[in-house]
C-alpha cells in the first residue's frame, strides 16, 4: 500500500493527493503530477463510516491511466445498501459493477486465477 488519504470518493482522493504534492512545493506541471499518480496508484479501496456508525468497504476503484490531462478510473466493486434492520443497522452487500478489471491479468500472472463471474453484479433480490 502506498498511503491512506481521507476523502469522500476515489476521485476526491486523487485530487487531495495532487494538492498534497503541490503543497510540498514540488514544481511540476499538473499533467506530470497526474501522470506520476496514474503510474504509481493501481487501486483505491474506500472505507466509509455509514449512518449507523458501522464501517464498511464501500468501493474498489481501479486507476486505468490517463485520458488527456485526466486520470482515468473505473469502479470495479461497490457496497450496495439494501435497507435497515429492525435495530437500525444498515443491511447491504458488496457487489461488482459489471466492469472487468484490467488488473485481472496481473492477478493471473501472480498465480491468482479469479473466475470471470467475480465481475458480475449480484442479482437483485
Amino acid at each position: 500500500s502506498m498511503t491512506t488519504i481521507h476523502a469522500n470518493s476515489a476521485r476526491d482522493g486523487i485530487s487531495r493527493l495532487e494538492n498534497m504534492i503541490a503543497m510540498a512545493g514540488i514544481e511540476m506541471p499538473i499533467k506530470a503530477v497526474r501522470s506520476q499518480i496514474a503510474s504509481a496508484v493501481n487501486l483505491i479501496v474506500q472505507a466509509s463510516r455509514l449512518q449507523d456508525g458501522s464501517r464498511r468497504m464501500t468501493s474498489i476503484t481501479e486507476i486505468t491511466g490517463m485520458e488527456g490531462d485526466v486520470i482515468s478510473m473505473q469502479e470495479i466493486f461497490r457496497y450496495e445498501r439494501l435497507g435497515l434492520a429492525p435495530d437500525g443497522k444498515i443491511i447491504g452487500r458488496f457487489t461488482a459493477t459489471g466492469v472487468r478489471s484490467a488488473f485481472a491479468d496481473r492477478f493471473r500472472a501472480w498465480g491468482y486465477d479469479l473466475p470471470a463471474s467475480i465481475y458480475e453484479p449480484v442479482a437483485a433480490e
